[in-house]
């Protein structure tokens, strides 16, 4: 049992961890003679007390696995942190580039029930002529089902990765003109950079929540020209915004063209209370948009997490009439020859949505992988400071391994006992990292 137990809490946590079959075997090499020489250390899956390895998880859904979720959360939000502040391999000075937090949302397929609030931020009625309250599960709704856009609405989600796309392109020449540089000019001068995720709405319509930021040309390692201002950056958004569309399919005559909702806000990222009306501070970004990068439909569809293999699947779940229209339309419009890129069938748990929720520029600051690799070789050195003298100091080691997938999940005997276990140190939720990894 005690080693049983030793294997659960290296775990963390996961709820649903990768069960796999195989061994790994360690040996020592002389570098003198090439010669491989006695095995260190061996490690079989059969001789484990679970029957397996048994590997993270590392899903990001929060739906999925808590634990696993919580992980990505942090790693995200030291992303994002290291983007506005500095850290992590990005210097300091990116703290005095021009940069703000920007939402972009979908337009409207129709009236929904909402909690509407007028300029003071006190809530309105409905026009429904309720007063909702924030855990009403109308929300969100259309007033009138019968005349919704469901076709818009999942063709606006398939197309919503395209429209970002287009935007960052038209932001570049927005910010080259505002400069008077040609675009083939602008890199030469400054590059932008941002980090962004997907957010579901209530109704079921992506919406996006970015950090953009102005660099020199070498991206957060430069400095910016004298001439880049938030002002400006904020104004050449507007413009993109307006200026962003995509062209969509013609389905029963009718021509679908894309673009983004008119309600943008954009705010400066200062150092101002994250409740403020202009003002936002690092953290409180970091934060929020952390906090997004755990979740997917759900908001909307609730108990659907997953890809449907049938439409049948849909009677088995708690889902709302609006959240299962949506699905329907998506499987629906998926049978179609001329949709078959937007792959809709596979997508149709996303509600057609089927790009990254969470996404940068390659030069915004580090990178996911890098954060699990520094918690990785941190792990690794704790385990090799436990090791005895003898074994701490083994030179250049050769490692042999094969691993072959034999399931998910936990047994109900191994799931009860890992709920009465406290994660082993360095593998719950909060990562722990690296000296070299922290500024």
């Amino acid at each position: 049992m005690p080693t049983l137990v030793k294997q659960l809490r290296g775990l963390g946590g996961c709820t649903h961890p990768v069960r796999l079959d195989g061994h790994r075997t360690e040996r020592a090499v002389d570098t003198r003679t090439g010669e491989i020489g006695r095995v260190l250390h061996r490690l079989d899956s059969s001789t484990l007390p679970a029957g397996h390895l048994l590997v993270r998880c590392n899903n990001r859904r929060a739906s999925r696995c808590t634990a696993c979720a919580e992980v990505y959360r942090r790693d995200t939000f030291h992303l994002i942190t290291a983007g506005l502040r500095g850290g992590k391999g990005t210097p300091d000075a990116v703290t005095r580039h021009p940069k703000v937090f920007a939402t972009f949302t979908a337009p409207g397929f129709g009236p929904v029930h909402n909690r509407p609030t007028d300029r003071r931020g006190a809530v309105r009625l409905c026009r429904c002529g309720r007063l909702h309250d924030t855990e009403d599960p109308v929300l969100g709704s259309p007033l009138d089902p019968s005349t919704y856009d469901y076709e818009g609405a999942v063709l606006w989600n398939a197309h919503a990765g395209m429209l970002w796309r287009r935007f960052s392109i038209y932001l570049r020449r927005e910010i080259a003109k505002r400069a008077g540089l040609t675009q083939r000019e602008f890199p030469d001068f400054a590059r932008v950079s941002f980090a962004k995720v997907a957010e579901f709405q209530k109704r079921g319509a992506v919406h996006f929540h970015a950090v953009i930021r102005i660099d020199g040309p070498e991206g957060g390692t430069s400095e910016p020209p004298i001439w880049a201002t938030t002002e400006l950056l904020a104004d050449a958004i507007a413009s993109a915004t307006a200026r962003t569309t995509v062209l969509g399919p013609v389905i029963g005559g009718r021509a679908h063209t894309f673009v983004f909702g008119r309600q943008l806000d954009v705010r400066p990222i200062r150092s101002a209370d994250f409740g403020g009306q202009t003002e936002l501070t690092e953290r409180a970004v970091a934060s929020y948009i952390a906090k997004y990068a755990t979740k997917g439909a759900e908001a909307t569809t609730g108990a659907l997490d997953r890809p449907l293999k049938f439409l049948a699947e849909l009677a088995q779940l708690d889902l709302t009439d609006h959240a299962r229209q949506l699905v329907r339309t998506a499987w629906a419009l998926g049978a179609r020859k001329d949709l078959e890129h937007l792959r809709l069938r596979a997508w149709a748990h996303m509600l057609g949505f089927r790009g990254h929720f969470s996404t940068k520029t390659r030069r915004y600051s580090t990178t996911l992988g890098a954060l699990r690799d520094a918690r990785a070789d941190w792990r690794r050195a704790q385990a090799a400071a436990q090791a005895t003298d003898g074994e701490a100091d083994q030179g250049t080691v050769l490692v042999l391994a094969h691993w072959v997938f034999a399931g998910t999940g936990l047994s109900a005997a191994e799931a009860w006992l890992a709920e009465t276990l406290e994660p082993a140190p360095g593998t719950e939720g909060e990562p722990t990292w690296a000296p070299a990894a922290t500024n």
